[in-house]
C-alpha cells in the first residue's frame, strides 16, 4: 500500500498514521498537511524517523502538487481527512470552508481520476476512502438516527461544505468510475484533540481556574467516538467496505453536553483536587448565549458497519473520558505548545525548507 493521507497531522489524521504504520509493515504513508491552526507536526513526533513515512506541507487544493505525490509516491490509497472543521469558525468565517473542503476534495478527486484510469494497472488494488461527518443530516428531535439513508440537512456553512464534497465524491464514483468509500462519524474524543474543541477546552480552562462556557441550555445531544475506535473503524472500510458504500461510525454514546463538562470536572476534582477555593469545578459552569444554527441532537445507527464489516466501538464512554482526562494532564507541555502558539515552530525546526 502507498497511502496518501491528508490532514495527517491534525487530530484523527495523526491518530489514524500513527495507527497504520503500527499495524501495516508493509505501507508506505504520505502525510499531506498545509498545517493551518489546528495541523500539528509534533503529533507524530513518534514516527517521523520511520522510514516508511513522508512528511510533505502543502496544500491540498495545490493541484500540481497533489499530482506530483501520486507520480512519485505510485498512491494507490488516499485517505481524506483534511478539512477545516470548527463549526463557529465556519459562521464567522466560511470561505476556507469552501475552499478546502470543497476544492480541495475536488482537487483530490481529480488527481486520482487522472492517475488511476491512465496509468492501465486498473483499479482493483486503488481506494479513495472520504471521512465525513454526521453533521451532513442536520439536526434530530428527541428520538430517531441517522442511517445511511438519512436525507442530507446541513445547517452550518461547515456541515454544507462537507455535505458538497460528499456528493462530489459519489458522483466520481458513478461518473468516473472511482473506487471511493465515505463514511460519516460521530463527534470524536481523545489524544491530542485541539483546544478549542468542547472536551480539551473544559479540560484546560478547568485547570486554570478559568470559566466554562456551555452553549445555551447545555442540552444538545452528540454522539460520542474514542478518537482510536474510529481510526480501526476507518482502517476497517478501507480494507473491506464495498466501494461506492457510505457507512455511519457511532460511539452509541449519546452525551447532552452540560453532561460532558460535568464529568470532565468530577474527573479532574477526583485527580487533581478541588479549586483552591474549595469549590468543585463545576461551579466554573457559565451558561452563554447559544450560537446560531446549533443543531440540537446528533445520533448515529452504526448497524451496517457492525452488520457487513463486523466493526463496533471497543472503548466505553467512561473507560474513553478517563483516558483522554489523563493523558492531557499527562502532557501539559503538548497543551501549552499549542496554547501559546509554540508548536506552529517544530516544522521549521525539523524540516526547515522541506
Amino acid at each position: 500500500m502507498n497511502v496518501l493521507v491528508t490532514g495527517g497531522c491534525g487530530f484523527i489524521g495523526s491518530n489514524f498514521v500513527r495507527s497504520v504504520l503500527r499495524q501495516k509493515s508493509n505501507c508506505r504513508l504520505i502525510n499531506l498537511d498545509k498545517l493551518t491552526y489546528a495541523g500539528n507536526p509534533e503529533n507524530l513526533r513518534d514516527i517521523e524517523d520511520d522510514s516508511r513515512y513522508r512528511f510533505v506541507k502543502g496544500d491540498i487544493t495545490d493541484a500540481a502538487l497533489v499530482e506530483q505525490i501520486f507520480t512519485e509516491e505510485k498512491i494507490d490509497t488516499v485517505v481524506h481527512f483534511a478539512a477545516e472543521s470548527h463549526v463557529d469558525r465556519s459562521i464567522a468565517g466560511p470561505a476556507e470552508f469552501i475552499q478546502t473542503n470543497i476544492v480541495g476534495t475536488f482537487t483530490l478527486l481529480e488527481a486520482a481520476r487522472k492517475s488511476w484510469l491512465q496509468d492501465g494497472t486498473g483499479l482493483a488494488d486503488k481506494r479513495f476512502l472520504h471521512v465525513s461527518t454526521d453533521e451532513v443530516y442536520g439536526s434530530l428531535g428527541a428520538t430517531g438516527y441517522f442511517t445511511e439513508e438519512t436525507s442530507y440537512d446541513p445547517r452550518s456553512p461547515y456541515s454544507a461544505s462537507k455535505a458538497s464534497s460528499d456528493h462530489l465524491v459519489q458522483a466520481y464514483y458513478h461518473t468516473y468510475g472511482l473506487p471511493v468509500l465515505i463514511t460519516n462519524c460521530s463527534n470524536n474524543y481523545g489524544p491530542y484533540h485541539f483546544p478549542e474543541k468542547l472536551i480539551p477546552l473544559i479540560i484546560n480552562n478547568a485547570l486554570n481556574d478559568k470559566q466554562l462556557p456551555v452553549y445555551g441550555d447545555g442540552k444538545q445531544v452528540r454522539d460520542w467516538l474514542y478518537v482510536e475506535d474510529h481510526c480501526a473503524a476507518v482502517l476497517r472500510v478501507l480494507e473491506k467496505g464495498t466501494l461506492g458504500q457510505t457507512y455511519n461510525i457511532g460511539g452509541n454514546n449519546e452525551k447532552q453536553n452540560i453532561e460532558i463538562v460535568t464529568t470532565v470536572c468530577n474527573l479532574l476534582d477526583e485527580k487533581v483536587g478541588l479549586r483552591d477555593s474549595g469549590e468543585p469545578r463545576t461551579s466554573l459552569i457559565r451558561y452563554v448565549t447559544d450560537r446560531p444554527g446549533h443543531d440540537r441532537r446528533y445520533a448515529i445507527d452504526a448497524t451496517k458497519i457492525k452488520d457487513e464489516l463486523g466493526w463496533t466501538p471497543a472503548v466505553t464512554f467512561e473507560e474513553g473520558i478517563r483516558k483522554t482526562v489523563d493523558w492531557y494532564l499527562d502532557n501539559p507541555d503538548w497543551v501549552a505548545g499549542v496554547l501559546d502558539g509554540s508548536y506552529q515552530d517544530y516544522y521549521e525546526r525539523m524540516y526547515g525548507n522541506r
